[in-house]
This record gives C-alpha cells, sequence and structure tokens, in this order.
C-alpha cells in the first residue's frame, strides 16, 4: 500500500474487506504512510476550520505551466489522518483545474465512507476537502492572469 497509488485501488482494496473493522484500520494504515510536517507548519494558516480534530494541510504548486498541485497535512486523529490520505490520493498532482472537476462527494460514497463515518467526521472531510478547492482556486489567478 503506497500513498502514490490510485484512489481505483483504495476502493478495490475496501470492497475486498468485509467488515467496516478491517476497512477502518486500512484507512489508519494509510494515514501512518503520511509524512509528518514540521511542527513549525502546524500553524492557524494551515489548520483546517470545520473538523472535529486538529487538522493542517499544506497545498504546494509546481514550476510546470499550468502549475500541478501536491499536498502534504497531518492530523491528530488516526481515522482523519487516513481520510487525509484518501484526499491526496484523490488530487495530488492534478492542476487547479482538475482538481475542480473532481467530485470528491461521489468518491467518498462509492468508499462508503458516507454511511460508515460519524457525522463530525464526514463534516470533517468536506472541510478538507473545500480546502483543497479553495487552494485550487488561488493557484489559478496566476493561470488568469
Amino acid at each position: 500500500m503506497s500513498t502514490n497509488g490510485s484512489i481505483d485501488q483504495i476502493i478495490d482494496d475496501l470492497a475486498f474487506l468485509d467488515e467496516w473493522e478491517d476497512r477502518y484500520r486500512y484507512i489508519i494504515e494509510l494515514g501512518k504512510e503520511l509524512k509528518p510536517i514540521d511542527d513549525a507548519e502546524r500553524s492557524q494558516q494551515t489548520k483546517v476550520r470545520g473538523c472535529a480534530s486538529q487538522v493542517w494541510l499544506i497545498s504546494e504548486s509546481n514550476d510546470d505551466t499550468p502549475p500541478r498541485l501536491a499536498f502534504r497535512g497531518d492530523s491528530d486523529a488516526h481515522i482523519v489522518r487516513g481520510l487525509i490520505a484518501i484526499l491526496f490520493r484523490l488530487y495530488s498532482d492534478k492542476t487547479a483545474s482538475e482538481i475542480l472537476k473532481i467530485d470528491a462527494r461521489d468518491v467518498f460514497h462509492r468508499l462508503g465512507l458516507d454511511e460508515h463515518l460519524t457525522p463530525q467526521r464526514s463534516n470533517g472531510f468536506v472541510s478538507m476537502m473545500k480546502r483543497i478547492q479553495n487552494d485550487a482556486i488561488h493557484a489559478m489567478v496566476p493561470e488568469q492572469a
């Protein structure tokens, strides 16, 4: 299992697991593969609002034209770290335009997360998704200049 894999691989892997306890363990394992961020990066600017857990998200873009975005992040909750890893697989190494076309709620549904996460975690997932989309919008500004 690698954070460089596709979102389709996660969907397939979760479909293979019958019990939600096993699926939660799988999601937690995804989160363990995230590279830690520095303490200095855990700031109000990188903090995601709307999450019950502490979540920090850092967006970076490369020099391609148009730029591709990459993401780094962390959380103080194991399951949430796994949700971050899922979002990174969905959004990383894409242009801002590509990111804004992705229907993350559909992926959330296909993963079965809408039925098995607490409302707080579901809201947090949506907050992280909106933050990534907002960062993509801000990354587009130089493209339009």
